[in-house]
C-alpha cells in the first residue's frame, strides 16, 4: 500500500498550471469534458511526496489534497 494519496478537486482546479510548473514529475495537464485543461496527478498513490507538497502549497485555489494513507490524516 502506498504511503500517500494525492487528489485534485477537479471542480476547483482553474488549470493555472502552477502545480505542473513546480512539480512536472508528479502533475500533468489534461483536458476535461469541456476542453479545459485541468491538473491530474501522474500517480495518485505514492510512497515519497517529492515535490508534490510544494505543488499543493503553490496552488492558488488549494484544490490539491494529500492524505497519509496509514492514519487517514490530511496533510494539505
Amino acid at each position: 500500500m502506498a504511503k500517500y494519496k494525492i487528489e485534485i478537486d477537479q471542480e476547483q482546479c482553474t488549470g493555472c498550471m502552477a502545480c505542473n510548473a513546480s512539480c512536472p514529475d508528479n502533475f500533468e495537464m489534461k483536458d476535461d469534458a469541456s476542453g479545459m485543461p485541468k491538473a491530474k496527478p501522474k500517480n495518485p498513490d505514492v510512497d515519497e511526496l517529492g515535490c508534490a507538497m510544494d505543488a499543493a502549497q503553490v496552488c492558488p485555489v488549494n484544490c490539491i489534497h494529500i492524505t497519509e494513507m496509514e492514519t487517514g490524516k490530511k496533510l494539505i
